[in-house]
């Protein structure tokens, strides 16, 4: 079995978990991209650039801003410039999970990658989670929200109607309590799934083997009443097709104004 690329974080740029008591994160930035096309035919989506920088590097870097130490990176589409362009950061230490000669979707992915995120709970991010901060960093939101002992999950939400480049229906109605239930058919509900979580991984006992998606472990928490969701704070950029990788532009630039 081939060992997995490490990076690890050098001299002054090694982090250390101070801030939050959850130091490792895994990036899912496998997937093919499909709806960017043409840019994807020669790009791999998290290589992108938005904002004079590429989509994966935001990533990253929100969790290295929130103190997170480790990041598992997985690929499958054009892995070989990920992987180059990972081994240019200086932190966080990075691995990678490979998959390049089986697409697992959100869930699988995450599964494979388990024996390097640990038993405790971890981030997790799509490599395409893109927003404008508001006065506080969200995924230090997240880590200070985060309860184990009422949650399974805690995902990061967006407003439906104020998200940049959405114009879908919503995922999730939220209670005063932070609960949440899945939108109903025809129903639009006030909040979007942002593409970052804090996840248990004995939600991923009894899973398939294969490729299954990530609302499958979502689901389990939501029967129990143990998912719950933060609010962002500040201007969620969904950042699916060309068109909106223009829209988003646009407004981040405003934003530096």
């Amino acid at each position: 079995m081939t060992e997995p690329a490490r990076w690890p974080a050098r001299g002054d740029a090694a982090m250390t978990n101070a801030l939050l008591p959850i130091g490792r994160a895994m990036i899912l930035a496998a997937g093919l991209g499909k709806r960017m096309r043409p840019i994807t035919t020669t790009t791999p989506k998290p290589l992108v650039r938005v904002g004079g920088r590429a989509l994966i590097d935001h990533a990253i870097d929100r969790f290295v801003d929130a103190g997170v130490a480790e990041v598992i990176v997985n690929v499958h589409y054009l892995p070989d410039l990920v992987e180059t362009h990972l081994g240019r950061r200086k932190a966080p230490a990075i691995t990678v999970s490979d998959e390049r000669t089986r697409l697992l979707e959100t869930g699988g992915g995450i599964k494979k990658a388990l024996p390097l995120l640990g038993d405790q709970p971890f981030f997790v991010g799509n490599s395409d989670s893109l927003w404008i901060e508001g006065p506080r960093s969200n995924v230090r939101r997240l880590g200070r929200a985060w309860d184990p002992e009422q949650m399974d999950v805690l995902l990061l939400l967006a407003s439906t109607a104020t998200s940049i480049g959405y114009d879908g229906l919503g995922d999730f109605a939220m209670d005063t309590a932070g609960r949440l239930v899945r939108r109903g058919e025809r129903l639009v509900v006030p909040f979007v799934y942002a593409g970052v979580a804090i996840v248990k991984p004995a939600l991923f006992a009894e899973t398939p083997d294969g490729p299954f998606s990530l609302n499958l472990v979502f689901d389990r928490a939501l029967e129990r009443g143990r998912l719950h969701g933060l609010r962002l704070d500040g201007q969620w950029l969904h950042v699916g097709t060309p068109d909106a990788v223009r829209l988003a532009e646009d407004v981040i630039a405003n934003s530096n104004r």
